[in-house]
């Protein structure tokens, strides 16, 4: 039996910073934006990134991509969704 080579799949230089929000940070960013959780696009809960920082079906996910031509990075948002069988 031979063992499987874990890899952290966050520190890979293509892969942008993932942050779970928090219940309270979730509700304050939907209701600033008037919107429904199912209006974010999505990420599945077995998306590797998803396993790493251990987002949950409902989650919200805050990615942070840097940015070479602008001064501040830019943000984005996905809701964590479980995968139809």
């Amino acid at each position: 039996m031979t063992k499987k080579k874990q890899i952290d799949v966050l520190l890979h230089k293509f892969v942008p910073k993932h942050l779970l929000l928090t219940k309270e940070e979730s509700q304050h960013l939907l209701e600033k934006y008037r919107i429904d959780i199912t209006d974010l696009p999505q990420m599945f809960e077995k998306d590797p990134v998803a396993i790493a920082i251990g987002a949950k079906e409902g989650d919200i996910v805050k990615i942070i991509r840097d940015s070479n031509t602008t001064v501040r990075s830019m943000d984005y948002y996905r809701y964590v969704k479980k995968e139809k069988a």
